[in-house]
């Protein structure tokens, strides 16, 4: 990876689990004037201890498309409405790329054994703590599951549904947050660690009531069980039969019905339309018909249905609002960046060498026509730990290569 004499890197499993972890803790920021997060200051302490050791990762094809994708992104705001809006961001997605790399620096310094345990713990703290925060939250509201816009700790009433946001702010988002560990856990169920925080990631997920985030963890599941042949999988579909079984039972118990929560949030989405999402849809693609080529400007779509409809909400669909906001051109690059993630994935055989990088960019991708994610801390962390198997891979190809070849006798 570039690292002259590595045995010298004062490196430790706990600073890259921190790091790790710390990017899941992004609601306890420090506002100056944007989101000063956890990780951001982590990473600055990080990369000052380790100025001697620190080098720059080359790009990967698919970050110069991204870098490319925010460049078209940022100029379309250039004669936008809300001029001051597009500003901003620009702002937020030069700070955005600039932590990034100092990540993908960090995370280049460690081994692939290292980085696997460092997501594997990350994954157990940030689910074992939520689980707590959701319980505390039940019990600060007397064991009640009514309310509506209510967040008591680890949990959100949500028009009488008590929905898990646990260490996030949101329900949707934490399952969004939850996949990378989700897809690992479920492709190295080699330890009990791992079956653990396969368990929790159930549990957790479950709890939040996500409609569209469930949908895709079941599509998760019926992708990786093509990929790794279904007849040899009896394992693990017996075990998680009996898990939510166990569960169902426990939680009817205690008077908590899962299920008939989960009935009920799935039967209300002909009258909620998606909590609200079609007709946000309707009102980005009216805005998107006014300006199809370059869009109405980076980060312009809140003030445009601020002024229209009263209301500052987000599209809720990363690649609608792209399209939005920057127009086809700019959705274009977007899609070219997906596809050229697809590609590199695929060329270098990663989907099957470690599919849970394959499952969760799927998994993002499916759960980015949901949610508004053009600028997300989970998704920058993915591509950077991506780049950095990438790297892996270019190395174990640079060492073969010099490997001399033995003549037969």
């Amino acid at each position: 990876m570039g690292y002259p004499d590595e045995t010298n890197l004062p490196r430790n499993s706990l600073m890259l689990f921190l790091l790790l972890f710390s990017v899941m803790l992004g609601k306890y920021h420090i506002y100056i004037g944007f989101a000063f997060k956890p990780y951001m200051m982590y990473l600055v302490i990080l990369v000052l201890f380790l100025a001697a050791f620190f080098r720059f990762q080359k790009l990967q094809v698919f970050e110069v498309m991204l870098l490319f994708f925010f460049l078209v992104y940022v100029l379309s705001g250039a004669f936008s409405l809300y001029a001051t809006s597009s500003l901003r961001v620009m702002l937020g997605i030069i700070l955005y790329v600039i932590f990034y790399i100092l990540m993908k620096g960090i995370l280049g310094m460690f081994k692939k054994r290292e980085l696997e345990n460092g997501i594997a713990n990350a994954g157990l703290l940030f689910n074992g703590g939520s689980l707590l925060l959701y319980a505390w939250g039940l019990k600060s509201n007397g064991f009640s599951l009514l309310g509506d816009g209510v967040i008591r700790y680890g949990a959100w009433f949500d028009r009488d549904y008590p929905r898990l946001i646990g260490l996030i702010e949101d329900p949707n988002y934490f399952v969004f947050y939850n996949t990378l560990f989700f897809t690992f856990y479920l492709c190295k169920r080699d330890s009990w660690k791992n079956n653990f925080g396969l368990f929790l990631c159930l549990i957790t997920s479950v709890l939040t009531f996500s409609r569209g985030g469930l949908l895709i963890l079941m599509v998760i599941f019926m992708v990786y069980f093509v990929l790794n042949k279904p007849v040899n999988q009896w394992r693990l579909i017996i075990s998680t039969f009996s898990f939510l079984s166990i569960a169902w039972v426990a939680s009817y118990l205690m008077g908590f019905r899962v299920l008939d929560i989960l009935q009920n949030r799935f039967q209300d989405f002909s009258n909620d339309g998606g909590s609200g999402r079609l007709e946000l849809w309707g009102r980005a693609w009216d805005f998107f018909s006014s300006n199809p080529l370059f869009g109405i400007g980076a980060s312009n779509f809140a003030d445009y249905n601020a002024f229209k409809y009263g209301d500052q909400l987000v599209v809720h669909n990363t690649f609608l609002e792209i399209l939005t906001e920057s127009g086809l051109i700019g959705l274009l690059i977007y899609v070219l960046f997906v596809f050229t993630v697809l590609l590199q994935i695929f060329k270098a055989n990663i989907h099957r060498k470690y599919p849970f990088l394959f499952l969760t960019f799927l998994g993002f991708i499916f759960q980015m026509m949901f949610l508004s994610l053009i600028f997300n801390d989970m998704f920058l962390l993915f591509l950077a730990i991506l780049s950095t198997y990438c790297s892996y891979e270019r190395e174990i190809g640079l060492k073969n290569e010099n490997v001399p070849m033995i003549k037969e006798a």
